[in-house]
Order: structure tokens, then C-alpha cells, then sequence
């Protein structure tokens, strides 16, 4: 299983106990991150897309690239770029750059974002939030496909007719994954275009997600494929124990979920809500590394995913417990995960035939 982290490069910190940091100072901080989930064997990196005023990040592929240059194995992805709001071409171009910069290490995850500020910001129609990302995904992909020239024709974009797009990537193809929130229809199509999914699981019961990913799976099927890849992607927080790791993480969730809550209904969250998310049928990866891994081991015997990205920095946390947070990640959790599904393996494939 590939393990890895991503973030909306939060820059919350005038709640915290701490002085307020300029967001110059965040992004030296990002990049620190990313580097040490690099040195620690991490598997990926994600930055997603946001254009409001706590989040840093409406360019991911930049930050990306900044990344690139302090990194030399773990892979680069956005988590997601808001395709809708974005023109492929400009898109494939970026990624297709990143790629080159770090070796074939970039991916795209693409989502239809889940705030809307970027719509009205660049000029779409909130009307047409499903048709646009169905065009552009369908753009997108024939651009990655098709690497002599492109034609393509459709309502939101002028014509390509047979022009080329470049410059071309390291990997061929660059993967693009679809990540999905709550609508079934976003995981049959994924499904039916063979692709990658991302599953983001950030409240609720786990295993009633298994719907999304059985509907993914099929819809690949259908269309006479295999069963593409998937990812879990969740909120969370590990320290040396789990009493800490709650401690630390509650006062930033809480700040970043009753902002959100006051714009789309939500109650103030409790502490024993967020306790409560945090056992092992709950929706936050919050605690000891010993938790994470039985956590993630858990979900991984309903989901049987190939890939879990967590997302740290739910609101601004102290830098030096987020480095820890990852380190543990990486030499301790990690580690345990990938033995226990080599030894689930190992052993299925060494157990008999049954008649």
C-alpha cells in the first residue's frame, strides 16, 4: 500500500497559542514537510486547490514544483486541482512540467472541488458544475492520450483541431485520478473512463462508503476493464500517544469545522464528537501510531484500497508536532502497514485450494 499525506496549506495560526505566522513563512514550513515525508519513505504528496483567504494553495503545481526540488522519490500529486474552473490544456501543461522537473514523479488528481469560489473567480456558471467537469475530464484525457496532436471540440472551450500540447510528460500516461466526495455518479465515472479513484472519508461511518467503491468497481467492469486503482483519503493527526495526538489536533479541527459550520449549517463541534471520530470505526485518523496503523488496516480489509493519504494540518498545529506527526508516519506507521499486507498476501497466496 502507498502511504502519503496532502494538505490545503493552511495558514490559520491567529487562533492558536502560538505568535500568527505570514504566509511566507507557512510555505517554508510546507516545504520542510514534504521533504522530511520524503526522507521518512512516504509515498506521496498531495496539494489541493483553494481560493480562500485561510489556504494558500490555488497553485498547486507550483508548490509542486518547489517540491520537486527538495525531494527524490515520493511522488507529487494536486489533492485535487478544481478541473471545472481550469482549462486542460493549461492543466496538462503544468503537470506535464512537474513531471519533467521531478523525474516522472507528477500525478493530477481532479475533483470538481468542494467549495465553489473558484467558479464565479474565473468566470463559470454554478449552473453547469457537472457538464464542465464532465467536458474538461474528457478534454484532459484526450490531451494526455494523444501526444502527436489533439481534436476535440465542445461548449465551454474553443476547438482544438489538431493542434499538439506540450510539452509532453516523463510518464506516458500521466496518471490523473478522479477524486470523489459523496456522489455516486462521480465513482461510476470514474469507473467507466478506467480511472484511478480517490474516496475522501472526512465524517460519517467508514464502512458506508463501501457503496462508492463496489459502484467503481463495477461500473470498471462493465466496461470491460479492470478494477482500477483506489485511494482513502482522510483527516488526521499522529502522536507518541494518544491522549496527545487528540489534545493537539481538537482546538485546530474544531477552529476549521465551525468556520465551515457557520457557512453551511453545521453545529459547533464537541470534543467528545471529535473523540468519538477518532475510535476505530470513526471517520479521523487521530492518535498513536499503533491506532493509525490498526485504523488503516481496518479500512483496508472493507475497502481494499492500494493507496491512504492523510490529510495533517486540519487547521494550523504547532510545526515541530506536525514534523513529528510525520516522521512517525513514515518509520512507524508505514512500515507496520506494509508488513501486515505483505503477510496477508504471502499467506493467501500459500493457502490451499479449496474445492
Amino acid at each position: 500500500m502507498e502511504l502519503g499525506i496532502y494538505t490545503f496549506v493552511e495558514n490559520t495560526s491567529e487562533f492558536t497559542l502560538d505568535s500568527p505566522i505570514g504566509d511566507d513563512e507557512r510555505m517554508r514550513r510546507l516545504l520542510e514537510e514534504v521533504q522530511l515525508a520524503d526522507e521518512v519513505g512516504l509515498d506521496v504528496f498531495g496539494i489541493g486547490e483553494h481560493h480562500r483567504p485561510e489556504y494558500l494553495s490555488s497553485a498547486p503545481a507550483v508548490i509542486l514544483a518547489a517540491a520537486a526540488t527538495r525531494t527524490r522519490r515520493i511522488r507529487l500529486t494536486s489533492a485535487v486541482t478544481v478541473l471545472s474552473s481550469d482549462d486542460p490544456v493549461r492543466v496538462f501543461q503544468q503537470f506535464a512540467t512537474l513531471d519533467l522537473l521531478s523525474g516522472g514523479r507528477a500525478e493530477i488528481m481532479v475533483g470538481r472541488g468542494s467549495f465553489i469560489e473558484s467558479f464565479p473567480l474565473f468566470g463559470y456558471d454554478l449552473a453547469e458544475y457537472d457538464e464542465l467537469f464532465d467536458e474538461k475530464l474528457g478534454l484532459l484525457l484526450q490531451i494526455r492520450d494523444n501526444p502527436a496532436a489533439v481534436r476535440w471540440s465542445g461548449r465551454h472551450r474553443p476547438a482544438i483541431d489538431g493542434l499538439g500540447v506540450h510539452p509532453r510528460p516523463v510518464q506516458h500516461p500521466l496518471p490523473v485520478w478522479v477524486a470523489v466526495g459523496g456522489t455516486p455518479r462521480s465513482a461510476v465515472r470514474a469507473g467507466q473512463l478506467g480511472l484511478p479513484m480517490a474516496l475522501a472519508i472526512i465524517g460519517g461511518l467508514p464502512e458506508r462508503f463501501r457503496a462508492f467503491v463496489d459502484l467503481h468497481r463495477n461500473a470498471a467492469r462493465t466496461a470491460g476493464g479492470s478494477p482500477p486503482r483506489l485511494s482513502i483519503n482522510s483527516h488526521g493527526f499522529i502522536a507518541d500517544t494518544s491522549q496527545k495526538a487528540r489534545d493537539l489536533a481538537f482546538p485546530a479541527f474544531k477552529h476549521v469545522m465551525d468556520r465551515l459550520g457557520q457557512e453551511r449549517g453545521w453545529p459547533p463541534m464537541t470534543r467528545s464528537q471529535f473523540d468519538a471520530s477518532c475510535t476505530l470505526r470513526g471517520a479521523n485518523f487521530v492518535g498513536s501510531p499503533q491506532q493509525i496503523a490498526e485504523k488503516i488496516l481496518y479500512q483496508h480489509e472493507i475497502f481494499g484500497h492500494d493507496r491512504f493519504l492523510l490529510q495533517f494540518t486540519v487547521g494550523t498545529l504547532p510545526h515541530r508536532d506536525v514534523l513529528r506527526s510525520i516522521e512517525l508516519f513514515g518509520t512507524e506507521v508505514a512500515p507496520a502497514v506494509r508488513r501486515h499486507i505483505t503477510s496477508r498476501k504471502d499467506d493467501r497466496r500459500c493457502a490451499p485450494d479449496t474445492p
